[in-house]
């Protein structure tokens, strides 16, 4: 709390695992337990990203200061029969495999069901249920057990929290882009009923769990490698008034920071989203957002940047000593005055050999000391 305050603490924290864009890949973590010799039962954090929640034993060795708060299933919904290879969500779409190796796959969209919808046919889509009481069965006594029983940040999700993503799932990703320019009374309307169900759902985890958690988690990938996907005046007209009312509700009822996930360069962005209530921004992709010194001189006192460890070349295809430098350097340049949490650049894939992983939480103690060192 020190850190997201922007003050300088004992050290650096490290979020290894903490929530379902900083933790590891299943056949990464499958690797990892292998290597430190952990026998624990697999569980997976993440069904559509393929995310593994970690055995409490990695966590500690990884000195993991972060721990998730996650919704639980639904009581009243059972995914319907699908085809070999894929399955639905809640929400309608479907996902299926796609193999990019042997026995590794990533689950992508299939189909997304609105993609022929018209307006009027939102009111009558069978939507989630928002009040389904399994989301929080048991959410309040894990949290308060977390709270009190623990030294560590509780990153809450509860799992009604996107909306950029959730649109061009539902709508179709193509068809979506067409629609912000040549049909955006679509996408503000999707967007309105989106806003209706999470609000409805968050109130209900934050009733629960409010209390407890230091770091509320939102995201939506709103950029690729080399800038925002829409405009930042399509961004301000159009989304930006949604993620303002639903940022506004959420700090209505818990006094936890508001982290925000997006992958790709967001650097023409971030005033807006600092604008809409986000006082986090993960997961700093660095290889996309340029210099990260500059970052933290343009931005650094108005926003907590959360990881900046790049997975696209240095975790997957550096040796431990090129990993080791680049924690030091990143450290270097966010880590000044607070408002750093060291992470890796998103979930770290299978293809990161577990020593990297191991010396990316070694380096950060290591060098994560204040006051830092030149």
């Amino acid at each position: 709390m020190t850190a997201l305050n922007h003050q300088e603490p004992d050290r650096v924290p490290i979020d290894i695992g903490g929530g379902s864009s900083t933790s590891i890949g299943i056949e990464g973590y499958e690797k990892l337990k292998q290597y430190l010799g952990v026998s624990a039962q697999p569980q997976v954090l993440n069904k559509a990203f393929r995310i593994a929640r970690l055995d409490e034993s990695v966590m500690k060795r990884l000195g993991s200061d972060c721990r998730p708060l996650i919704a639980k299933p639904a009581l009243g919904w059972r995914p319907p029969p699908s085809k070999e290879g894929t399955f639905i969500d809640m929400w309608g779409i479907t996902w299926k495999q796609v193999f990019y190796a042997k026995d590794c796959y990533y689950w992508e969209i299939a189909h997304s069901p609105l993609s022929e919808a018209q307006i009027k046919d939102l009111d009558c889509y069978p939507w989630p249920d928002p009040l389904d009481p399994g989301f929080t069965d048991g959410l309040a006594e894990e949290a308060r057990e977390l709270y009190e029983e623990t030294e560590y940040a509780l990153m809450a999700d509860s799992g009604f929290k996107s909306f950029w993503e959730l649109s061009y799932m539902l709508r179709n990703f193509t068809r979506i882009l067409v629609d912000l320019k040549r049909n955006p009374e679509f996408v503000s309307a999707l967007l309105s009923k989106l806003l209706e169900i999470n609000i409805a759902a968050t109130g209900r985890f934050l009733e629960a769990a409010g209390r407890y958690i230091q770091v509320f988690r939102a995201g939506d990938d709103l950029a690729t490698q080399t800038g925002p996907i829409m405009s930042p005046q399509i961004f301000r007209a159009i989304l930006k008034p949604v993620y303002k009312k639903y940022f506004d509700f959420v700090k209505s009822k818990t006094n936890a920071k508001i982290f925000f996930h997006s992958c790709g360069n967001v650097v023409d962005l971030i005033d807006d989203l600092v604008e809409a209530g986000v006082e986090i921004i993960n997961p700093v992709q660095v290889t996309a957002m340029g210099d990260t010194a500059a970052l933290k001189a343009r931005f650094g006192g108005r926003v907590v940047f959360w990881g900046g460890i790049d997975t696209q070349h240095v975790m997957p295809h550096g040796s431990v000593n090129e990993v080791e430098a680049e924690v030091r350097r990143r450290i270097h340049d966010l880590g000044p005055n607070g408002g750093f949490v060291l992470a890796a650049v998103h979930n770290i894939q299978p293809d990161v050999p577990p020593q990297n992983i191991v010396a990316m939480a070694d380096a950060a103690r290591e060098f994560g000391t204040y006051p830092l060192r030149a």
